[in-house]
């Protein structure tokens, strides 16, 4: 019956399908759960669980009654000219009774807008469901004009029936406030002006919304003088500059900064050559920090470049250093011109006598650049220069790593008092592998051990790396099994069982505890060495039965090497050729219960195989 009824009660259909009313929320399942089926003319067809519609509970349909709207009676709002939405204009003609269906949520559509769209269509972002007056949730604040001293006391409708506002009026007369736009950005838009425009329209640079009469402190404009009041100035007593009875009167002299302020400098603050005046160097906004720029300063005999452009000028213009005259410093006891030849002028030897007799030791630029102490500009080129020339993984492990103090798994640093202040080890003993790395072979293969080899770990190592190691099956010819066929495909810890065991957390020489040995001592030479027979007993009686004589190293299956004519009393012709190897050679359990293809003995007659199948037929 669902779709029978949706199909005249459209309205219903349209609302269920979108989630809304109570249809949406509650009716999407049976209509005959609230209206039962027709019982005549009079019969109603809407079955009200509360008993009748003054009772339902609205809260159902998704909207919640509240305010006034709770007192309001269902008829009010359910009436045909209230019912605007979509759902409305799908009900069946001829409806009597109230129009339960078809009305919206929004405000607009039960309530006039008296703003006349001039504001938002969201009457709650101010108004509640209580009442329409006061707007309880309008803020002022809000606004790009919030209310402040006198304007908080003033009433809406003075500012919004003013006059200079356009308003409208209603059919009945009554004028419209005007919410927006009002205008608002000067006093004078609301306020006569009493100075009649002789000191413009920003009433706000002098009084303030307490009262007209408050003036603020900044009520007189300096700026409207020759002479703008700036920065530090802006806080000095007038009676500071404007002294009573003096010479300078009302209007004291400002040419240049001389004119009012001594030179603390005493002439060392030049440019070109000439003494500056103080607004070349500093600001109204205070004497510290100076103006003068990096860029200023590159028109010096000393352009600031790299991290020397961000020092703290007070770090090279010390104040009142030893040795200097204070009649060459001035009143603010500062050096303006430092020596600056060398880095060493400024910078100490931070790598104590390290570098004694070294070619250019004295000249930090060798190592170090403007743009930042750290990192060194010494790099793997440069090292190449010296006893260990840096190449693969070392030339990606940072500098510190060897010769900075906390260079973990290596040996201790020298004695911090020959290190300097840098505390870096420039002098290394240890050129050698072993001298850093531990030797998990035990020295085997070193030049002197066991399988000695003549580059030593970089025989079978790189620099990159330590697993895998460089050695391939071609370098395994060199060794005592020779590496061929599927042998070169096979992982080296399938043969050297000891790299199966826990690797080295570390492989410096202080890095933790030792790893495993990996001796690499096994040998090799028969397939029996590593393989496991899985023929038994069935080619003893060969006079060559080693793997080998059947099977290639290129795989075991298929024996490579077998011929059945050749290796065999049998002769496999004609329809043998056909016959899979298994119809023949089956697979059964021997003495000890291990499963395994039977070769040999078997025999050669044909009724070994075929008197069965003779019987059969």
């Amino acid at each position: 019956m669902t779709a029978q009824c949706l199909g005249c009660h459209r309205d219903v259909g349209w609302l269920a399908t979108r989630g809304l009313g109570l249809h949406g929320r509650e009716g999407k399942a049976a209509c005959a759960t609230c209206h039962p089926d027709h019982a005549g003319i009079d019969f109603k067809l809407v079955s009200w669980p509360e008993g009748d519609s003054t009772r339902f509970d609205h809260g159902r349909t998704g909207w919640v009654l509240d305010g006034a709207h709770r007192t309001t009676k269902c008829a009010d709002c359910h009436k045909s000219e209230l019912r605007r939405s979509p759902a409305a204009t799908l009900s069946p003609p001829g409806g009597a009774g109230p129009g339960w269906l078809g009305l919206d949520r929004a405000c607009a559509t039960c309530h006039e807008d008296i703003h006349r769209g001039s504001l938002s269509q969201k009457c709650l972002d101010c108004h509640d469901t209580r009442d329409w007056k006061p707007a309880p949730r309008f803020d002022h604040a809000r606004t790009d004009y919030p209310l402040t001293g006198k304007h908080s006391e003033v009433k809406c409708d003075k500012c919004h029936l003013a006059r200079a506002v356009a308003t409208k009026r209603t059919a009945a007369g009554q004028p419209i406030p005007v919410y927006r736009p009002i205008p608002h950005r000067e006093c004078s838009d609301c306020h006569a002006d009493p100075h009649g425009g002789d000191l413009g329209p920003k009433c706000g640079s002098c009084h303030e919304t307490t009262r007209f009469q408050s003036v603020a402190r900044s009520a007189f404009d300096h700026d409207r003088t020759r002479y703008a009041l700036r920065g530090r100035h802006a806080t000095v007593a007038c009676a500071k500059c404007h002294q009573p009875g003096s010479p300078k009167g009302k209007r004291p002299a400002y040419g240049s900064c001389g004119t009012c302020h001594a030179d603390a400098h005493a002439g060392t603050a030049t440019l070109a050559g000439r003494a500056a005046d103080c607004a070349s160097c500093h600001d109204v906004g205070g004497f510290i920090p100076a103006t003068f720029t990096v860029g200023q300063h590159r028109q010096s005999r000393y352009p600031l470049e790299g991290k020397h452009r961000q020092v703290r000028c007070s770090a090279c213009h010390v104040k009142n250093p030893s040795g200097v005259p204070r009649s060459r410093l001035g009143s603010s006891g500062t050096l303006m011109r430092p020596t600056f030849a060398r880095c060493r002028d400024c910078h100490g030897d931070d790598h104590g006598a390290q570098l004694t007799g070294r070619r250019g030791a004295d000249d930090c630029t060798a190592c170090h650049v403007v743009q930042g102490w750290t990192p060194s500009t010494f790099g793997a080129a440069a090292h190449a220069a010296l006893r260990l020339p840096l190449d693969g993984r070392h030339q990606e492990i940072a500098c510190s790593a060897c010769h900075g103090p906390n260079r973990r798994g290596l040996p201790p640093m020298p004695p911090a008092a020959t290190l300097g202040r840098a505390g870096v080890a420039l002098r290394l003993a240890e050129i050698d592998c072993a001298a850093c790395h531990l030797d998990p072979h035990q020295g085997r293969f070193a030049t002197t051990g066991a399988k000695p080899k003549a580059t030593g770990c970089i025989a079978c190592h790189d620099t990159r790396r330590f697993r895998p190691s460089t050695i391939d099956p071609a370098a395994h010819d060199g060794y005592d099994f020779k590496l061929e066929g599927a042998h070169r495909a096979v992982p080296c810890v399938t043969c050297h069982d000891e790299m199966k065991r826990a690797g080295l957390s570390s492989s410096l020489v202080a890095g933790g505890p030792r790893g495993p040995a990996l001796p690499f001592t096994r040998s090799v030479r028969t397939c029996e060495g590593c393989h496991t027979n899985p023929h038994g007993a069935q080619f003893a009686h060969r006079q060559s039965s080693t793997c080998e004589s059947c099977h290639g190293v290129e795989a075991f299956q298929p024996a490579s090497r077998f011929d059945h004519d050749r290796d065999t009393p049998f002769a496999v012709k004609g329809a043998h050729e056909k016959v899979p190897c298994l119809s023949c050679h089956v697979p059964r359990a021997d003495a000890a219960g291990r499963r395994m293809v039977v070769y040999a003995p078997l025999s050669g007659k044909c009724e070994s195989c075929h008197g069965a199948a003779r019987k059969a037929s």
